[in-house]
């Protein structure tokens, strides 16, 4: 890639999204001058061990996949030299039985497995293997175990669709945050400290100490409650203890990281609001990259303030249903004017949504609303990892974020016949990053394997002698991505 479209890439930077002071610049240049000391250097001389999915939903079809960098992949083109961008992985298997490629194909992203039942996951996604594997004995004190944000609109349906962040035992490994607010308030904590008469006490006992019994109860065989809300009194405990930290320390001298002001609330529609039955939500371009935006910045930074190592980020969820207006450019260049409903034939409802260029895709036609619909998708998606690789936060190996973690792009579909529910979930979309050299960059790789292939494959690079999927299945090692 040339340094001129490097560059003029990185001026790509939505003209809204510097929401009251809130932007990439004003909250990241601080913390530049704080993390590039001798002294912190030479304190961790090795980057540490971080793993991120990233899902864009309804699918890339694999006829448009095959036109390489010039189809709607070009939005992703300014990053290819950090990618390796995958063809040829299917995910069917898991659809036997299933549902629908909506769900099959969303619940088995990540993770290669079929989904248990309407709330849980059939078992980990890459990110907490990697994360069990990388440590056992946990993340340091205060450290977020798991973040996981992003832009959907699908949440009154089953959590996997939007959610791409699973344990082991098939419940979720972080609540899924789609506000600006409340992704800021998970990361930087919200409360105001104690007086500070009274810091060296809270310092000495942690507030949780006095529920330490009742929580072993509540976790043990002993307890009456399922998974699902053991994850969630874990989840919650752990958030009190790292804003302990976060606001009285933990009795070391780590570096510091200049926190951004907090955000307004989001003007999309999110929660309830954001899926009434089903039917779609009236968004525009603006909003809605504005929004993300956003989120990315704030999730980006607090990777690059090391208070998270392992999470996801969703740019749409499987089945998104939207009718956008505005007009859309990328790099200068008019690409498509936005209006789904008129696009439909003016029809409301659901059957206004974008979701419906997916179901009439055809490989005889131009599809022009598909193509821009993913066009956006990937040049967002692109965005997000081009915050992971600022020159500015390079690790201590002189690499970026995003070419030490182990990062993993993909969708929900991908051969394009989309009432085809089986052969939906064949050639499925997936780009990963070189994680700390790991893997291949700068090529698209085409494959005949699956998921669950391509998935143990990447785990056993990076020495987690773990796998996903079904656990008697041999391996058949992908060695096309491997460096």
């Amino acid at each position: 890639m040339s340094a001129k479209k490097k560059k003029r890439y990185r001026k790509v930077l939505g003209r809204r999204t510097f929401l009251r002071g809130a932007g990439t610049v004003a909250i990241g240049l601080p913390f530049v001058d704080a993390m590039t000391t001798t002294s912190l250097y030479a304190a961790m001389p090795e980057p540490p061990v971080r793993a991120f999915n990233v899902f864009f939903g309804l699918g890339f079809p694999t006829p448009l996949q095959a036109e390489d960098w010039t189809g709607p992949l070009e939005a992703l083109e300014p990053l290819r030299d950090r990618l390796c961008v995958i063809r040829g992985i299917d995910q069917y298997r898991n659809d036997i039985g299933g549902v629908n490629a909506h769900y099959d194909g969303s619940g088995s992203c990540f993770s290669a497995t079929k989904v248990a039942n309407e709330t849980r996951r059939g078992g980990a996604t890459l990110d907490q293997v990697l994360r069990r594997a990388a440590y056992p004995d946990g993340l340091p004190t205060g450290m977020i175990p798991t973040l996981a944000m992003g832009t959907y609109f699908r949440r009154a349906d089953r959590p996997y669709r939007y959610l791409h962040s699973w344990n082991a035992d098939g419940s979720p490994a972080a609540q899924a945050i789609d506000d600006p607010r409340d992704l800021f308030d998970r990361i930087f904590g919200s409360a105001e400290p104690e007086p500070t008469d009274t810091r060296d006490q809270r310092l000495r006992q942690s507030v949780l100490d006095s529920v330490l019994e009742q929580y072993r109860h509540y976790q043990s065989d002993a307890s009456n409650l399922g998974v699902a809300s053991r994850a969630k009194i874990a989840d919650h405990l752990d958030r009190i203890r790292e804003h302990e930290v976060r606001v009285f320390g933990d009795g070391t001298d780590g570096g510091t990281c200049t926190e951004p002001s907090r955000p307004p609330r989001s003007d999309l529609p999110l929660g309830a609001a954001a899926d009434p039955g089903g039917e779609g939500v009236d968004v525009t371009l603006d909003g809605l990259v504005d929004h993300w935006r956003l989120m990315s910045d704030l999730y980006a930074l607090a990777i690059h303030c090391d208070r998270v190592r392992f999470g996801c980020a969703t740019y749409m969820s499987a089945g998104e249903r939207i009718r956008m207006t505005g007009r859309y450019e990328f790099e200068g260049r008019h690409i498509y004017d936005f209006d789904d409903r008129a696009d439909r034939g003016g029809r409301s409802g659901a059957q206004g949504c974008s979701h419906e260029f997916w179901h009439g895709f055809s490989a005889d036609r131009e599809n022009a609303e598909l193509r821009a619909h993913l066009h956006l998708k990937l040049r967002e998606v692109a965005y997000f990892l081009d915050k992971l690789d600022d020159p500015e936060h390079r690790d201590a190996n002189g690499l970026s974020v995003l070419q030490n973690a182990m990062v993993t792009v993909s969708t929900e579909s991908g051969d394009g016949r989309h009432n085809d529910v089986r052969r939906e979930l064949s050639g499925i979309f997936h780009a990963i990053s070189g994680a700390n050299e790991r893997f291949v960059t700068g090529d698209i790789v085409d494959v005949a394997a699956e998921g669950i292939d391509l998935y143990n494959t990447m785990l056993a690079a990076m020495g987690t002698g773990e796998k996903v999927g079904d656990p008697g299945r041999p391996v058949e090692t992908v060695g096309a991505i491997l460096r």
